[in-house]
């Protein structure tokens, strides 16, 4: 015979399990998404929290002259405004179709080109792909063994290294001026701390910054000497990106052939250098060893410096007064981390990798908190992300070396705060 107590815990079990039994469909229909926006039902966030913006920007075939070319290898994106989008660009590539597939067996037995669902071409890496050669980490600028294989006016041009672009994707401005003066640009940018909005050019084979006036018209400003390498305070050596203090003094990573992060004040004044070459096949884990300095953001609160010590992947973090390393994490093997975003809401560390198509966020202790995207050259994919820029109205803006365009990506409706890329820093402009 049970005993009451017995009795009583059946009872209470068998209560239970209706209850949950009764239960579980309404719990679970509750439950909270891990999606971009949790009330979506289906989905897989292939473009995260963002839809692409379709037709953005306008083809460059669209210019006359121009009708059998397109973009070549984009480096770099920078948002003045909404209306105001820097791009900076390798020349032109000839606009082609995608090929119809074909056996190509002078390569090697069963190997066809192009390769189902993958891009044809890259627009970055390839002997003949945009100029002007000898890109990649160790390459030197001044080697002809490395330069360019390709024919100029056929496959490449050297135009439009500079242009901008309005809401609608039109060019509206076109810095041509400065084509023969840009060897590489990588990077470009407006100071958040500058009211009077001068553009800087970062221009990795010419081993220096360009300051220009905000309508492009002058140059007035070099900081280091162009066509001359080096690692001093006169000198970089393939400098990449930059990120500025709330006193306008600015942060430099130096860069593919170099291995530091260099400091300036507002007027460009050298104030030092940290870094040390990194032991040779990303197998560097020491504080303040570096191999590919690449993306860096400053943390606008603490003044932090982040880093992306690329081919190490990892992320190094350095005060941002002294120039000490203070912490580090990995990104994860091959990910080839682009670029960094600290926004102004300090939302996290974002991070827009190139061989794996991810855009991360990290805390600042380096928890992954979110990532999307996939491989693709299709509209919101990425192949091979570079740089990225965020607008006032939240748009984000990623440039691919790879893919040869940049995108433009618009908040989705009740998508997650926490998933968007925050916007920058707006101190001395709006």
């Amino acid at each position: 015979m049970r005993t009451p107590t017995r009795l009583l815990t059946l009872g209470l079990t068998l209560a239970t399990g209706f209850a949950l039994a009764v239960l579980s469909p309404r719990l679970q229909g509750q439950a909270p998404g891990f999606g971009a926006v949790a009330t979506e039902k289906g989905g897989l966030d292939i473009t995260g929290p963002y839809d692409v913006v379709a037709n953005w920007p306008k083809p460059l075939s669209a210019l006359p002259g121009h009708e059998n070319w397109t973009w070549g290898s984009v480096q770099g994106v920078f948002a003045e405004s909404p209306n105001r989008v820097f791009m900076v660009q390798r020349g032109e590539l000839p606009a082609m179709q995608r090929p119809n597939a074909r056996a190509i067996p002078e390569i090697g037995p069963s190997l066809s080109f192009p390769v189902g669902q993958a891009p044809f071409r890259n627009a970055s890496q390839g002997p003949a792909s945009s100029p002007p050669g000898a890109g990649g980490p160790g390459a030197d600028p001044d080697d002809p063994k490395q330069a360019w294989q390709g024919r100029m006016g056929i496959d490449a041009r050297w135009e439009h290294t500079i242009v901008v672009f309005n809401a609608a994707g039109d060019i509206v401005e076109q810095w041509t001026q400065w084509d023969k003066m840009m060897r590489r640009p990588h990077a470009v940018y407006v100071s958040p701390y500058d009211a009077q909005k001068h553009v800087w050019i970062v221009d990795d084979h010419s081993h220096a910054l360009f300051k220009f006036s905000p309508d492009g018209r002058q140059l007035l400003q070099t900081i280091g000497t162009p066509g001359q390498k080096g690692a001093d305070a006169a000198h970089f050596n393939r400098p990449t990106f930059m990120s500025w203090f709330a006193d306008g003094s600015f942060v430099v990573a130096d860069g593919y052939n170099g291995s530091r992060v260099a400091k300036f004040d507002r007027d460009g004044t050298f104030l030092w250098s940290t870094g040390e070459p990194g032991m040779p096949g990303g197998r560097e884990t020491r504080l303040g060893y570096f191999n590919t300095v690449h993306g860096i953001a400053v943390d606008p609160q603490t003044r932090r410096v982040y880093v992306s010590d690329r081919s190490n992947d990892r992320v190094q973090v350095l005060d941002g007064d002294s120039g000490k390393p203070v912490d580090q994490w990995p990104v994860g093997q091959a990910t080839n981390l682009q670029f960094l975003i600290v926004p102004a809401d300090r939302s996290g560390v974002w991070g827009f990798t190139d061989v794996i198509g991810k855009i991360a966020k990290w805390d600042f202790n380096g928890k992954l908190l979110y990532s999307w995207g996939v491989v693709g050259d299709f509209p919101g994919a990425f192949f091979n992300m570079h740089g990225a820029s965020v607008d006032q109205e939240g748009n984000l803006y990623v440039a691919e070396v790879g893919g040869g365009r940049v995108q433009k990506f618009r908040p989705r409706q009740g998508a997650n705060p926490a998933y968007l890329v925050g916007r920058p820093v707006y101190a001395a402009w709006k």
